[in-house]
């Protein structure tokens, strides 16, 4: 890691990525989500924008906090726990800054086009000189490399691209879209899994890295089967609504107050449910007594379906859940308030409280989980610049006098 000077006085966070400081000048939620994920583990993230052009994901709503004072939920969601730093990249004393600063960072973050930062003069190259051991992540829609790089992408691009749109939906109509930002979203992951690999291997060798990171390819990843069965069988998948290409019963099916997700496809689990809704004879039944048979398309919808439906009509989500317990893959399909409001997310801190204002706002917590690391209380996403004198001055050292004249030439 770069050394913090330890009489700087600067806050280091707890967990395991403690004492690792990340540069975050992403924008709006691939690359804030992956630096919000490495603040989580611990390190000291210093959220960089513009003076006059702060993030713009700060007008989404939902908005919350005291009247004339509103903030962006959805910005807060995705920059928690993180230090608020502005600067002007634009201008000499502005590139000159975040060179300092990459001085003391072991991480630097960015989602602009490929090409946008080298324009700035702040690419790899430039930053690598002044910190070799820098880790220069870079989240884009295409990539850094291939015919496709330069072109401009958001979160549907990828999804569109990356061939999960064309499998999404139902038979009988256009394909839909994942309800989600899922491009923007698995980029983040694999970004943080790639920050997290380069942060090991420069410890081992010292030098720092690239970490190259497109939608278009993290959206392919999430295709499950489709492109082998294209290499294989040259078979392309298609919308499927509710179905599984292969694997039956496997899917959403109607019970009294909604909609559950019954996955027990296999000998062992059919054989339990038979028994479970007091049929056990139909275990046997030799239309459906086994798992091939079962696979049968025509025997799934005619035979097996039908089945379910009349056994799960009988009962409320909760109550099917409740029979399912631990023997057979059964499931609510949940809305977003009955899954804030579950008590197994509750036992897994899945929704944390984090400060806006006065006020509480609920949003999902770290999925990961650590058996050496305790959870620290999430703190609020911070105003642009909000930190400008405690980073720069316990950072980097500078002093009072500097800062002012910083404000006043509009460099921070």
């Amino acid at each position: 890691m770069s050394e913090v000077d330890p009489n700087s006085d600067f806050p280091v966070r707890s967990g395991p990525l403690a004492g690792v400081v990340v540069l975050d000048i992403t924008r709006v939620v691939a690359g804030p989500f992956c630096a919000m994920l490495l603040a989580d583990l611990g390190a000291s993230v210093i959220k960089i924008e513009n003076p006059e052009d702060p993030d713009y994901a700060r007008t989404f709503p939902p908005f919350v906090g005291e009247e004339g004072s509103e903030l962006s939920a959805f910005f807060t969601q995705f920059n928690r726990n993180k230090l608020g730093l502005t600067v002007n990249l634009k201008s000499p004393e502005g590139k000159a800054l975040l060179k300092r600063l990459v001085r003391k960072a072991d991480v630097l973050v960015e989602n602009f086009r490929p090409g946008t930062m080298d324009k700035l003069g702040l690419g790899y190259e430039a930053l690598k000189a002044e910190n070799p051991r820098l880790i220069y992540t870079a989240i884009s829609g295409f990539g850094r490399t291939g015919p496709n790089s330069s072109k401009p992408a958001y979160d549907n691009t990828g999804q569109a691209a990356g061939g999960l749109w064309s499998m999404n939906g139902y038979p009988d109509r256009p394909p839909v879209r994942v309800g989600t930002i899922i491009g923007d979203l698995a980029a983040a992951l694999y970004a943080a899994i790639g920050t997290l690999a380069a942060l090991r291997q420069v410890d081992k060798t010292g030098i720092g890295q690239v970490v190259d990171v497109s939608q278009q390819d993290s959206v392919l990843t999430l295709t499950e089967n489709a492109v082998v069965r294209y290499t294989a069988r040259k078979e392309i998948a298609s919308p499927l609504g509710n179905d599984h290409p292969f694997v039956r019963p496997y899917g959403q099916f109607p019970c009294k107050d909604g909609y559950v997700f019954f996955g027990g496809y296999t000998d062992k689990f059919w054989t339990i449910t038979c028994g479970l809704f007091g049929e056990p004879d139909k275990a046997t039944d030799p239309e459906i007594d086994t798992m091939e048979k079962r696979f049968d398309p025509v025997v799934a919808e005619t035979k097996v379906k039908p089945l379910l439906d009349r056994w799960f009509s009988r009962y409320t989500k909760a109550e099917l859940e409740e029979l399912a317990g631990d023997k057979v893959p059964l499931s609510a399909i949940k809305t977003i308030a009955e899954v804030v409001e579950d008590p197994h997310i509750a036992a897994r801190n899945m929704i944390v409280q984090v400060p806006i204002g006065r006020q509480l706002l609920g949003m999902f917590g770290l999925p990961i989980k650590l058996s050496e690391m305790a959870e620290a209380a999430p703190q609020k996403a911070p105003a642009p610049g909000e930190h400008n004198d405690l980073v720069l001055a316990r950072l980097i050292g500078l002093s009072p006098q500097e800062l002012d004249a910083m404000k006043s030439q509009g460099t921070i």
